[in-house]
């Protein structure tokens, strides 16, 4: 099984705790390179098509937005391997749109249709990731600095839920861990820039302006204005980003994080803790936000943690499983149904 540090890029071993050698399950039913949410893995399911995903896009519709360090890794990185992702930072940071001291956001009209913008997830082209690449079936050609979201997320989980809640966690502790570690590199390398707090990491909504909509660069004034005298050197401040947050020892990152870190990390290994030793509760009822098909094949489909990873059971299982309000244990309930209907369920299910 791979640690925890597998799903990272290389830049945490030497950051995070001991916590991230512990050996997790590999999320098998998620795949990258054969896609499990693509029509030609899956068996179709009668009114399922609007479900698959599109094969040259895939989980791919998000655009990350990349914390300074990881953009400096991608820069300081000159391996032939990683040429095609060096040169879209490149292109990004050519263009000046959603370049910022904290690294590299997604553009504020892509952030509009993210949270605008329906059924569109693995399928539509034109929200897909700028780092994706064609080739191989479908890459990431940033994968070894991806942030927080590509590194946790999975369309389907070995675990089910328990596993989707250990993922989530972990996210949320990564996304902390970019926020601060970005903002340590900043006060290290261009302290005005917090101290005025001209521009804080998660700005409030608001209206696009003309060159947002139109896919412009900020005006040379607003631009000069963000970076001062990094103005220009932006590719190189984001390589001394990478160089201090990697010179980092773990107890240093501990400290920066203060007590969130604690609170978050602590939630983490709990969820961790769930997923590994999975147990049935000691009683058990029906998930009100189930959600269910009924199919011509005599089966019915059962959706609750993710619409994405749906059991099919045989059409006579549901009224068995309606015996389970609750009100009894599961043993008792069993029992029952295996004295009075012959029958019972596996643990799984």
């Amino acid at each position: 099984m791979p640690a925890l540090f597998d799903s990272l890029p290389p830049i945490y071993r030497s950051l995070l705790p001991q916590t991230f050698e512990t050996n997790v399950a590999d999320e098998s039913k998620a795949t990258c390179s054969n896609c499990a949410m693509c029509s030609s893995n899956r068996q179709s399911l009668p009114g399922e098509d609007s479900t698959f995903f599109e094969p040259n896009v895939k989980c791919c519709t998000f655009h990350p937005s990349l914390p300074n360090f990881l953009v400096g890794a991608i820069l300081a990185d000159s391996s032939v391997n990683k040429e095609t992702g060096r040169n879209r930072i490149q292109e990004k940071l050519a263009s000046r749109i959603g370049v910022t001291p904290y690294g590299i956001a997604a553009p504020a009209k892509y952030t509009m249709l993210y949270g605008n913008t329906r059924e569109f997830f693995g399928r539509s082209r034109a929200m897909r990731c700028p780092y994706y690449v064609d080739e191989g079936g479908g890459l990431c050609s940033i994968w070894a600095y991806r942030e927080a979201v590509c590194s946790t997320y999975f369309c389907k989980h070995v675990a089910g839920a328990d596993g989707r809640r250990f993922w989530m966690s972990l996210k949320s502790y990564l996304a902390l861990i970019e926020q601060q570690l970005s903002r340590y590199a900043i006060f290290k390398l261009y302290p005005e820039y917090l101290l005025t707090g001209r521009h804080p990491a998660d700005p409030p909504a608001r209206k696009l302006d003309r060159e947002e909509l139109e896919d412009l660069p900020p005006s040379e004034k607003t631009y000069s204005r963000l970076w001062e005298s990094w103005t220009g050197m932006e590719r190189e401040f984001f390589i001394e980003c990478h160089q201090l947050v990697s010179s980092l020892k773990e107890e240093e990152v501990r400290d920066i994080l203060g007590i969130d870190g604690e609170i978050s990390l602590t939630s983490m290994k709990k969820n961790l803790r769930d997923m590994q030793a999975p147990r049935l509760p000691e009683k058990l009822k029906i998930n009100q936000d189930l959600t269910l098909k009924w199919l011509t094949t005599g089966e019915v489909v059962l959706g609750a943690y993710s619409e994405l990873d749906a059991l099919a059971l045989p059409a006579s299982a549901f009224p068995l499983l309606q015996e389970f309000r609750g009100d009894q244990t599961v043993s008792e309930v069993r029992q029952k149904l295996r004295s009075e209907k012959q029958t019972d369920f596996a643990d799984e299910v």
